[in-house]
């Protein structure tokens, strides 16, 4: 009979033990107490984006961005920076959580998308994201979401029902991923400080047809990891935006828990709803920053945005016919093999 995977959640325990006992050194025995309470709004809606974070394809800057930028009125780097330091307690402890109770992931995708990811995303940072003006950083960010919002209102139920995952080959898999990781990591998250695991997911259910308690617990990692790789790169180089410490230190304490609290829990209520949710969320910040940055897109800006949605969608539609045709060969060379595997030997008794 076989056995499920020993489960190792005191792994996680200890990182969060760890993490804590440097938090409260960094915030009581440096004192920053006021700033961690002068900041207290950022915790409080890093609450709900941790949730996303931990339960959807779409990391806790998701949320972080947005409110930062839109509804705060801060700079968009400052929100793409603010991403990648939020995300790298947040998503980390996710991936902590998830790889210490054994999840299933695709993992020879997951092992190119960190290499691509490891490459693309400082080069990216380097000599993309300067290139890229403030508006275009928020647009780039909404209709990158609403795309995959639009995907998701109409196609939640069959994406849903996926089992297992269709596995073409190990370095076909690898190669896959690599490009993800290259790709969005230098043009996405490097410009948003999201995204790179939006797009992996994408390619999970899509092309693979995987399901999705593989697909989202893959793109929780690949996000920690992409995260982590932004972080350390800014902070080598041109260093974070002021601000980013002060909003990092009052809502670290809170994504630390809400991240894994979101893989636990939606494995309790499904991922459908969750799905919705954030897909009607996704639509709706996209109409919110078109009105709010109308006077500067005009009518011509804005018509540009809603064609590449359906830009974006039909690149979604695309990728999901391929994957029908892959997922049928992939089927067909199986049978293939059972046949030949149980056909009679030739040549038997009497021949």
């Amino acid at each position: 009979m076989h056995q499920q995977p020993k489960r190792k959640v005191w792994i996680w325990l200890l990182w969060i033990a760890c993490f804590y006992a440097t938090w409260s050194w960094l915030v009581f025995g440096e004192g920053m107490w006021g700033e961690v309470a002068a900041h207290w709004p950022i915790a409080l809606a890093m609450s709900a984006g941790s949730y996303v974070a931990g339960s959807t394809p779409m990391g806790g800057g998701t949320i972080g961005f947005p409110i930062l930028v839109l509804l705060f009125d801060q700079p968009a780097s400052l929100g793409r920076d603010f991403s990648f330091a939020v995300q790298s307690i947040g998503m980390v402890s996710g991936s902590i959580f998830i790889l210490s109770r054994r999840q299933p992931l695709a993992w020879s995708m997951l092992k190119g998308a960190m290499l691509g990811a490891l490459v693309g995303t400082p080069l990216g940072i380097a000599f993309l994201a300067p290139l890229v003006p403030a508006l275009w950083i928020k647009v780039v960010f909404a209709v990158v979401w609403a795309s995959f919002g639009v995907l998701h209102l109409y196609r939640v139920g069959e994406i849903a029902s996926h089992s297992g995952m269709t596995e073409f080959d190990e370095r076909w898999d690898f190669r896959v991923g690599l490009l993800v990781g290259l790709g969005a990591g230098m043009t996405v998250t490097a410009v948003t400080g999201v995204g790179i695991d939006m797009v992996l997911y994408t390619v999970l259910v899509l092309l693979c047809r995987a399901d999705l308690k593989i697909a989202i617990p893959t793109s929780v990692v690949i996000m920690g990891f992409t995260s982590l790789v932004g972080v350390s790169f800014k902070n080598l180089t041109t260093g974070l935006q002021p601000g980013v410490y002060e909003n990092w230190l009052a809502a670290a304490p809170v994504v630390a828990l809400g991240a894994p609290l979101g893989v636990f829990i939606v494995n309790l209520i499904g991922r459908k709803p969750t799905l919705l949710f954030v897909a009607v969320l996704c639509v709706g910040q996209f109409v919110w920053t078109c009105y709010n940055e109308r006077a500067a897109l005009g009518l011509a800006g804005l018509a540009g945005c809603v064609l590449a949605v359906g830009a974006g969608v039909w690149g979604f539609e695309k990728l999901r016919a391929w994957g029908a045709v892959l997922v049928g060969e992939a089927k067909a060379k199986k049978a293939n093999r059972l046949i030949a595997r149980h056909a009679p030997h030739a040549g038997g008794v009497g021949s």
